[in-house]
């Protein structure tokens, strides 16, 4: 006798859930994508924690910048911003940190270098702006502490004492506090949106941008005194006498006089 084979209906479990996104390789790649970057930030912001509980019991300016920066670059996983003050020491550390492939989705953060004139003496500065499309380069006039912006929370500042062999050299602070870290966020703000591009600074005698040789011209044809026009200009006075005297050289002038006179004839500043 022949037996009959009954077919019998697929069973619920066995069926297809249509409402179940399928399992594609583009799907599959992103999710590990996402999980290794979670697990990089995590790692990150952990030995980001355990070098700051190592720097509680020392006196943070006396902790080697280069393990400062790269601890907080490293973890930065939006915004980098910083206050060049054109240090050697602090343009070679910046610069190589910021060189350094970013992992995962820190590639896409915003790199935000806000420089004094004479940090653009150092090759390694013009070289990341020109090679690092993430990263803007804009120069301002003035006197900065050297500075670091992780993130819109966390900001290191590092200064020269006024009496450094008193004081036992540079003093740093971290600073974590929303409310203080949003302040010094807004100065560093109105301070990069008043600073010239890195493209649009032609300079006279490689230092100052156009805007500022034309005041200090301008203040030397009127006879302004000396201290009245670093105020106006909102740098110190010594700052002030050796933008002068630059201009001066660059102009070949002997004389403040004869470097306006200079001034109008190379087109510097308008005839009157």
């Amino acid at each position: 006798m022949v037996g009959l084979v009954t077919m019998s209906e697929p069973s619920p479990e066995h069926e297809t859930d249509s409402s179940v996104p399928a399992m594609t390789g583009d799907y599959v790649e992103r999710a590990l994508l996402a999980a290794r970057d979670l697990i990089e930030s995590t790692v990150t912001r952990h030995r980001r924690e355990l070098a700051q509980d190592s720097w509680a019991g020392k006196a943070l300016g006396q902790v080697p910048l280069a393990e400062v920066v790269d601890t907080l670059v490293d973890g930065a996983e939006r915004t980098v911003s910083v206050v060049l003050s054109g240090g050697e020491e602090q343009s070679e550390v910046v610069c190589s940190a910021l060189a350094r492939p970013a992992r995962g989705g820190r590639g896409r953060r915003a790199v935000r270098l806000l420089c004094l004139p004479r940090a653009l003496e150092a090759a390694r500065v013009r070289a990341l702006a020109r090679t690092d499309p993430r990263c803007e380069v804009r120069v301002c006039d003035g006197e900065l502490p050297e500075a670091l912006f992780i993130d819109g929370q966390i900001v290191y500042v590092r200064n020269e004492p006024p009496d450094p062999a008193r004081d036992g050299g540079r003093q740093a602070s971290l600073v974590e506090d929303p409310a203080a870290v949003q302040a010094l966020e807004l100065m560093f703000a109105g301070t990069w949106g008043n600073a010239v591009a890195l493209e649009d600074y032609p300079r006279l005698g490689g230092r100052l941008c156009p805007t500022s040789t034309r005041r200090i011209l301008e203040c030397l044809r009127t006879g302004h005194t000396d201290e009245v026009a670093a105020r106006d200009m909102q740098v110190s006075l010594r700052t002030y006498r050796r933008y002068v005297a630059e201009i001066m050289r660059e102009l070949g002038a002997g004389s403040r006089f004869q470097a306006g006179v200079r001034a109008v004839e190379l087109g510097l500043l308008p005839d009157r």
